[in-house]
C-alpha cells in the first residue's frame, strides 16, 4: 500500500513539473484523468498478474469510460508517467514504458496485426510521444527520444532521436540534453521540429533552379555560335 501511494505521489509531482496549468496536488488528484487512469491501471495490472483477467479488463474498461484513456491491464508502466489531457490514448497489452515518459492526447502504442507474444512497443526512459502519434510494433523507442505530432513509427528508434513524418523518419539525433540520470531534462516542445518532406522539396527546388540556369547558359552559347 505504501508503495502504491508513493508511486501515485510521484505521478502527481510529474504532472506539476510538466504541466504549467497544474497548480496543486489536490487539483491534480481531483481533476487530471492521467492520475485516475494510473490508479485504475495499478489495480488492474495487479489483478491481471494474479490471473483475474476478466476483472482486470473490466476495471480498465471502466477507467476508459470515465477518462477516455485505454490502458490494457497487461501493460507495464514505469515511474512518473504523465498523459497530458489523455483523450483517445491507447496503450496495448504487451507495451512496456520506462520512467519519466510523457504522452499527449490521441497517441497510440499498438500492434500491427494478430501476432502472438510481444507485439507492442517498448518505450525507453524520458521519451515524449506527441499528440496523435502512432507507435506500432514490437520494437524499442530509445531513451530521451521524441515522436512528433501525427507521426507513424513502424521501426526501432535509437536513443536521443527526434522522429517525424508518415512513416516516421529520424530528423534529429544525439542532441538531447539530460541534466542527470535520475532527473532528466525533459524536452516537451512538440512544435519546433524539422519537416523532412519540406527539406526534400527545398532540395528539389534548388536542383531545378540549378538545372534551369545550366540550360540557359547552354542556350546562350548556342545563340553566340
Amino acid at each position: 500500500m505504501l508503495k502504491f501511494l508513493r508511486e501515485i505521489n510521484e505521478d502527481m509531482q510529474a504532472v506539476l513539473e510538466r504541466d504549467p496549468a497544474a497548480k496543486s496536488k489536490i487539483e491534480v488528484f481531483l481533476c487530471y484523468p492521467c492520475i485516475h487512469s494510473m490508479i485504475s491501471h495499478k489495480i488492474a495490472h495487479t489483478l491481471y498478474n494474479r490471473g483475474f483477467v476478466v476483472l482486470a479488463r473490466l476495471t480498465s474498461q471502466i477507467a476508459r469510460f470515465f477518462t477516455g484513456i485505454e490502458i490494457h491491464p497487461g501493460a507495464k508502466i514505469g515511474k512518473r508517467f504523465f498523459i497530458d489531457h489523455g483523450m483517445g490514448v491507447v496503450i496495448g497489452e504487451t507495451t512496456e514504458i520506462g520512467d519519466d515518459v510523457t504522452i499527449y492526447q490521441g497517441a497510440t502504442l499498438g500492434g500491427t496485426g494478430k501476432e502472438s507474444g510481444k507485439r507492442h512497443p517498448t518505450i525507453g526512459n524520458n521519451v515524449v510521444i506527441s499528440s496523435g502519434a502512432k507507435v506500432l510494433g514490437p520494437f524499442k523507442v530509445g531513451d530521451n527520444s521524441k515522436i512528433g505530432s501525427g507521426s507513424i513509427v513502424l521501426k526501432e528508434v535509437p536513443p536521443n532521436c527526434t522522429v517525424v513524418g508518415v512513416p516516421g523518419h529520424i530528423v534529429i539525433k544525439d542532441n538531447v540534453k539530460v541534466r542527470s540520470m535520475h532527473k532528466p531534462d525533459i524536452d516537451l516542445d512538440q512544435i519546433h521540429l524539422p519537416d523532412p518532406i519540406a527539406q526534400e522539396l527545398e532540395c528539389l527546388r534548388k536542383r531545378i533552379s540549378y538545372l534551369e540556369a545550366k540550360m540557359q547558359e547552354g542556350e546562350k552559347k548556342n545563340e553566340a555560335i
